[in-house]
């Protein structure tokens, strides 16, 4: 799997200050940036200030706010001067996301107040590559990241946008930079991390389109899972929410979610929506577990905590679970669960459904 780390904020500032120091001798503080309101001096200075921000947050484990300090320039620091201070806190940020462990989650306000090393990574990434572009288009400068590191963003931060054939437009576009064919401007943005639902042994980490991607070919999608893991539904899963984020229609917290054990950091099964509420306020969760994790619970409090979440927001009224006739061990999980059979082997349909042959449960508000 590709992954955004400790080399790939190095790479990506390399880029930018190699670039940036062919015009060190230009007035970058009487030169606007881009469709910035800032020009190029202060904004290559906030690239600086973001990059240490990240690297404080991971560094500190803060989990409540962002660390209270921030990075001054001294007097008379010159254009060349600022890109050293970037090389410098990009390499920050590149030894505190190294030096972190994959399950350690800091503060960031957007969406859900917290991120882990990769989030903290492919946002210091993209600020580096977009305020570049910034203060390249002000100064006249070409500039253009890869098309693959773009993709990788965009799959990681932006789970809600289509990709399109050239990921560093559709980038520029989804934060307010550029315009694509037939989509409406960007006015407003906002990063998009993965959700995580805590319970007590396990947390319920959404899937991202760029680990879903590498699960549904046959990779681990960046977790370490027990043996025997992943189970085939949840590769089948992924490959469902990969589908959706290329046609343009995922939506992140009514997808799927993978279950680790807090003990070890192990992913031992899969949890997730079949699509979001429909219009009588009714979502529907699947599941799995390796098998050899199977017998411990996990299916029976990761279900609990999902629902307790998905009834939580206004748009549910109502969790639906269904399954085969035959499988009464996932019955089991469900009714554990506090899930009530609606239909199936003469239970009443108070919605009046076909049922198909299966066993369908559903938990209310």
């Amino acid at each position: 799997m590709r992954t955004l780390g400790g080399e790939q904020v190095e790479e990506a500032v390399a880029g930018a200050v190699a670039l940036l120091r062919t015009a060190t001798d230009r007035d970058w503080r009487a030169t606007r940036a881009g469709r910035l309101d800032w020009d190029c001096r202060y904004t290559a200075e906030h690239v600086a200030s973001d990059l240490i921000a990240y690297a404080g947050q991971l560094a500190g484990r803060a989990t409540e706010a962002y660390v209270p300090f921030e990075i001054t320039l001294d007097e008379g620091t010159g254009n060349e001067d600022v890109l050293q201070v970037i090389e410098t806190t990009g390499a920050l940020l590149a030894a505190a996301v190294r030096t972190t462990p994959r399950e350690v989650r800091a503060f960031h306000p957007y969406p859900f107040r917290s991120a882990d090393r990769e989030g903290f990574a492919a946002m210091g990434i993209t600020e580096v590559l977009l305020h570049t572009h910034d203060i390249a288009e002000g100064l006249g400068l070409a500039y253009e990241p890869p098309a693959e590191r773009c993709a990788d963003l965009l799959a990681r931060l932006f789970p809600h946008v289509r990709p399109d054939a050239d990921p560093w437009r559709t980038l520029l576009w989804a934060t307010g930079r550029g315009d694509l064919p037939g989509r409406a401007p960007v006015t407003e943005w906002r990063w998009r991390n993965n959700l995580v639902v805590p319970a007590e042994r396990l947390t319920l980490q959404g899937l991202t389109p760029a680990a879903a991607t590498d699960l549904a070919a046959g990779g681990d999608g960046g977790f370490a899972w027990i043996d025997g893991g992943p189970y085939q539904g949840t590769r089948d899963a992924a490959g469902m929410l990969v589908k959706a984020y290329e046609t343009g229609v995922h939506r992140p917290v009514w997808g799927v979610f993978v279950l680790v054990r807090r003990e070890d950091g192990r992913a031992v099964g899969g949890i997730g929506f079949h699509g979001v509420p429909d219009e009588q306020g009714r979502v529907e969760i699947g599941y799995d577990l390796a098998e050899a994790a199977r017998g411990n619970g996990y299916a029976t409090e990761g279900l609990r905590a999902l629902t307790e979440w998905a009834l939580g927001r206004e748009a549910v009224t109502s969790v639906r679970a269904t399954t085969e006739p035959e499988n009464t061990a996932s019955q089991a999980v469900i009714a554990r669960a506090g899930f009530v059979r609606i239909t199936g082997d003469g239970a009443e349909d108070g919605d009046g459904g076909e049922d198909g042959g299966q066993f369908v449960y559903e938990l209310r508000r």
